[in-house]
């Protein structure tokens, strides 16, 4: 059996890994890498396999970084099923025709500049809308703790992640030569306690382990100081300073958790009635599809949800559907608070809206999640005085503020008490998804604290197991 580490590995962006036995072949994720100059070429360069000779993909949840490069995966020949949780299925119906729009959008932007610039390079597209849509047509959605056999010498099952809706932690059983053994994925691991979805599934035993490390060089601010910082930003900004809020944050996940916050801090009386504007097409479709499976909502959430139609005077929250009210946004000076996509900044509406307020010092910009390097949100976290948006060189007054305690992802003790939980040390184990620095040194911590033998694998890895 081989393992080679395409993506995510000392990196945290690309996730997807091939999995090579006797008679079968398998992709575990296969997602689009984001940030830096470079990362085009990365989605564009061809695999280490032929498509058409992959049996199938195991996909964890529905981030772009782990699914968007499945449209193209399949464009490019591959046949299979994509086997994943139903609620990533309904989640990808979105996530995917979103990705495949902006792809022809800039794609159409770069013809029409190198038609007024000859000279200048055209890039390749990556996949259309109509490929996207063909690729929907592959996905089969599982439930949590079913055992699925997408190939007579597979077996799998998907666990419940805790990450965002729908995230999976991968058991997965591979018979070769007359030996079984079980391979387990953490996939995206997410940290407990925190709202909306409920915590990561303890998984007791593996023959070969892969864990996510993105966080695995530092703690996460207990939930209770974050939000009294997030609390104080907000009243600072809005009362004091007369302001608005902008908040990058993912369309999946990011979002639904701080609408979540926000509404009970109004809702316990910590907040004064907020005016809370959600300006991504796509966050609304998720929003939507997240209500829709209450069944994977933790108890809070689901009280939560119920409560608010009830009590509409809490928050004054609208989803804007127009480019015309988006840009409407931008005309209000004062007391708004504007979540937009994308999380890291490059793309999307949240651009317009940075272009809008980072000039202007009575406003905060709110950074919630992870910030990939390269990417203009890891510039705006890493102190830069001066951004280019749109062509167009921009001072940075606005104050910066980053609430890591936000996070979807588990920080260090939470990812060495999920790994405590197995019963006995994998044979094997490898550390993905972060950067380089970062999962060496989790590796190295797994070794020191639990005796475990761990490798953090380069790109383009292979491992005869």
């Amino acid at each position: 059996m081989r393992l080679t580490f395409i993506g995510a590995a000392q990196e945290v962006t690309g996730s997807c890994l091939l999995v090579e036995a006797d008679d079968v072949r398998f992709l575990v994720d296969c997602g689009m890498f984001q940030g830096g100059r470079e990362a085009r070429a990365r989605n564009l360069k061809a695999w280490p396999f032929d498509p058409r000779q992959i049996d199938f993909v195991l996909l964890t949840h529905a981030h772009i970084d782990h699914s968007g490069l499945l449209p193209r995966l399949c464009a490019l020949g591959f046949r299979g099923p994509i086997l994943t949780t139903r609620a990533t299925v309904d989640l990808l119906s979105v996530m995917l025709l979103d990705s495949a729009f902006i792809q022809e959008s800039e794609w159409a932007r770069a013809q029409r500049q190198r038609a007024r610039q000859p000279w200048a390079d055209a890039p390749a597209l990556l996949y259309t809308v109509a490929q996207a849509q063909a690729c929907l047509e592959q996905l089969q959605g599982t439930s949590y703790d079913e055992d699925v056999q997408p190939h007579a010498s597979v077996r799998c099952r998907f666990r419940d992640a805790g990450h965002i809706l729908g995230s999976a932690i991968l058991e997965v059983w591979v018979s070769e030569m007359g030996r079984s053994r079980k391979l387990v994925f953490s996939g995206d691991l997410g940290q407990p306690g925190r709202p909306i979805v409920r915590d990561p599934t303890p998984i007791d035993s593996a023959d070969v382990l892969v864990v996510e490390s993105t966080y695995g060089n530092r703690l996460h601010r207990p939930l209770g100081e974050t939000i009294d910082e997030l609390v104080f930003v907000i009243e600072d900004t809005l009362r004091r300073r007369q302001g608005n809020i902008i908040i990058p944050a993912f369309a999946l996940g990011r979002t639904q958790e701080l609408l979540h916050l926000l509404l009970d801090l109004c809702r316990r009386g910590k907040l004064p009635r907020l005016q809370v504007f959600v300006d991504s097409p796509m966050a609304n479709k998720v929003t939507e599809i997240t209500w829709h499976h209450k069944e994977f909502l933790d108890e809070e959430s689901r009280a939560l949800l119920s409560l608010r139609r009830t009590h509409p005077e809490w928050m004054d929250l609208r989803f804007t559907r127009s480019v015309e009210e988006s840009m409407a946004l931008n005309r209000i000076k004062a007391g708004a608070i504007i979540i937009s996509a994308s999380g890291m900044c490059d793309a999307g509406r949240i651009k317009h809206h940075l272009r809008h307020h980072l000039g202007r010092p009575e406003c905060a910009i709110v950074i919630i999640g992870f910030q990939a390097a390269g990417t203009l949100g890891r510039r705006l976290v890493d102190g830069d005085k001066r951004v280019r948006l749109f062509g167009e060189e921009i001072r940075v007054r606005a104050s910066i503020h980053t609430i890591g305690g936000l996070s979807a992802h588990a920080d260090q003790v939470a990812l060495l008490n999920w790994l405590k939980r197995f019963e006995s040390a994998p044979q094997r184990n490898f550390v993905v998804h972060g950067e380089a620095q970062t999962a060496c040194g989790f590796a190295d911590r797994i070794a020191d604290e639990l005796g475990w033998s761990v490798e953090a694998p380069a790109p383009g890895t292979r491992i005869d197991l």
